[in-house]
């Protein structure tokens, strides 16, 4: 009889092709797909070629998406973005993304399917984690493994220790999956999770709808975990049976009962408000109601955290036949084209203008201080990203607050930080 493993055992087991792998043991893992981004990938392509390669392992599994600069705002960015797209014209990639096809990278491999249950992704980018909502093993990775992956097709771990989150419950009005992991972070804490895999459950989970669980798989590294990762069920399977690229099979994608765990965290989550991270940490967590009187300059709604529909129609409720307050700069991205496309058609994007708000092209933009978006000395914004970090949005003296869409946009209607109760 095997011995029992987590999910995310069993994902590095069939790709180190073992029957059982334990935690802390180093494995040599096939990797489904190998990504990069026009930060990473060009430090990526010179390991590359510095080692000699011509040609990547799987023109279909090496994906590039130039996303973080884009459109291109100076000089150094257009390079680093020519840099991929020539490896990639000469690579002859499948899944190449720039231009009017360019997308937030990691809304963009689920809604495309590229990435389906069971897979082992790697990515040269610390959000990577985000397809854990789909039952993969997805961790970000340096761009020296990134090359080696593209070279081979194979990356070295170690098999991360497990914990396990059990939310109970049922969330109230206005609170998602972005405040469960929130709420998560700041009671472990930002290194809570250290090299471990944070394994997602309990009936508020079954209950969360795809987009809810992008947002908690995104945010497990800023716990500091390998990987964060859901069981696919019938929510996971309605979201990729007509998208996969590629055949998949969950009959096997779940925790045995007896799996050893690190650590059980159990949750209430009845009872839960909106939750709040305030500078300069997204451990520094306060329900919406301790927050106190914070004034703000701008609110930006998107990144591969909250820019999918569902974010922007939960924005859309809150904001419609209301305006952001002045002096606040309203910035709302839709995460990819077809999003975009989408929130067009549903007359999202009317709402939005109305109310006063820049509509960006997806990309990840303000989120990292890349561009669209910055801070200057002094300025407050809330945002429904990731990171809060000092200058993460520009100038070092400004301060970030995170949130979910429905707080960052009634809060842009107020000019201070409050839910849509308040309005």
């Amino acid at each position: 009889m095997s011995k029992p493993q987590t999910i995310t055992q069993k994902i590095l087991a069939a790709h180190a092709g073992k029957e059982y792998v334990a935690p802390g043991e180093l494995i040599l893992a096939k990797v489904d797909i190998a990504l990069g981004n026009d930060i990473t990938a060009p430090l990526a392509i010179k390991a590359f070629r510095d080692v000699g390669a011509k040609k990547v392992f799987d023109r279909e599994r090496v994906v590039l998406v130039c996303d973080h600069f884009a459109p291109n705002k100076d000089i150094a960015s257009a390079i680093q973005v020519q840099t991929v797209r020539q490896f990639a014209q000469e690579q002859n990639l499948v899944h190449f993304y720039d231009g009017g096809d360019m997308w937030v990278e990691h809304a963009l491999l689920p809604e495309k399917g590229i990435v389906v249950p069971g897979d082992l992704v790697i990515g040269a980018d610390s959000h990577t984690c985000t397809y854990g909502a789909l039952g993969a093993f997805a961790s970000g990775v340096g761009s020296t493994d990134l090359a080696a992956a593209m070279v081979n097709g194979e990356v070295w771990l170690k098999v991360p220790e497990s914990i396990k989150f059990v939310y109970q419950g049922k969330l109230g009005p206005w609170v998602t999956g972005k405040d469960l992991i929130l709420y998560t972070i700041g009671d472990i804490g930002v290194d809570g999770a250290n090299y471990r895999a944070m394994e997602f459950t309990g009936p508020a989970i079954d209950r969360l709808p795809m987009a809810d669980r992008f947002s908690m798989a995104n945010m497990a590294v800023e716990a500091g975990a390998k990987n964060g990762i859901f069981a696919p069920d019938a929510v996971t399977l309605a979201y990729v049976k007509d998208r996969g690229l590629r055949p998949f099979d969950i009959k096997n994608l779940y925790s045995d009962k007896d799996s050893a765990y690190a650590l059980v965290k159990t949750y209430d989550v009845g009872r839960l408000e909106p939750q709040v991270a305030c500078p300069s940490s997204p451990g520094n967590v306060k329900p919406l109601s301790r927050v106190g009187e914070v004034t703000i300059d701008q609110a930006v709604i998107g990144s591969c955290t909250n820019g999918r529909l569902e974010d922007l129609q939960v924005a859309a409720r809150v904001l419609k036949g209301r305006k952001a307050a002045k002096g606040v700069r309203l910035i709302i991205i839709p995460a990819t084209p077809l999003i975009y496309r989408q929130a067009m058609d549903q007359g999202l994007l009317a709402i939005f203008m109305e109310a006063g708000a820049v509509i960006g092209p997806p990309t990840c933009g303000p989120c990292l201080g890349g561009h669209m978006g910055i801070l200057a000395p002094g300025e407050v914004a809330i945002a429904t990203t990731n990171r809060n970090f000092v200058g993460r949005m520009g100038h070092p003296q400004s301060k970030v607050y995170l949130a979910n869409p429905a707080v960052t946009a009634a809060s842009a209607v107020t000019g201070r930080i409050c839910g849509p109760d308040s309005l």
